[in-house]
């Protein structure tokens, strides 16, 4: 299943219930869903919550399919892809750039797969915490490298439009799995990659 399919997947009703929130909401905030400019609101509400949530009927080996080839050992890195994920506290946007590196053992990822990856866990209600781990992991689960590396920067809605309003805060994660199998030098080379 591919991230397009995976819009409509699942529950019939879904797309029913996401309506029913956003006219909730609507009414909620003192609107009114019959006035024109909001009379489809509801109906574009539930379609973008579906498409920002996808990566809940998605799994790493949806992503990547058959994007798996014979590997040769040297050190992959891909920098800078953008994502767009809804944190799970107030369910306000937070984006930003992640880098992958990784050190295969016998197996690679196409190139593409690897943003793909990143949509799946991005495209969940999420901490960033949280988002850095799962594709370092969901990187383990589908080619088993020596070692994986993934760094994200964010900017969190949540902390600049309510709370303590900071516009300019980024916050910066990593994660790391299999450093253990690494020389220094290895090491040194993969965190090197992703700066």
């Amino acid at each position: 299943m591919n991230i397009s399919e995976a819009l409509f997947h699942g529950h019939s009703n879904s797309i029913e219930s996401l309506k029913t929130a956003g006219d909730l909401i609507l009414r909620s905030v003192g609107e009114n869903p019959s006035r024109e400019g909001l009379e489809r609101t509801p109906a574009r509400y539930a379609k973008a919550m579906k498409e920002l949530c996808s990566g809940y009927s998605l799994s790493p080996k949806d992503a990547v399919g058959e994007g798996i080839f014979q590997g040769v050992g040297g050190l992959v890195s891909v920098k800078d892809i953008e994502y767009f994920s809804l944190c799970e506290h107030h369910m306000l946007p937070f984006w930003g750039h992640v880098s992958v590196a990784y050190y295969p053992s016998d197996k690679i990822l196409g190139l593409s797969k690897i943003p793909r990856m990143v949509d799946v866990f991005s495209k969940r209600l999420q901490v960033q915490e949280r988002l850095t781990k799962e594709i370092a992991m969901g990187m383990v689960e589908v080619i088993h490298p020596r070692a994986v590396a993934v760094k994200i920067n964010g900017s969190h809605m949540c902390m600049m439009m309510r709370g303590v309003k900071k516009t300019g805060s980024v916050t910066h994660t990593e994660f790391s799995w299999g450093m253990e199998t690494l020389t220094a030098e290895e090491r040194q080379r993969l965190w090197q990659s992703l700066e």
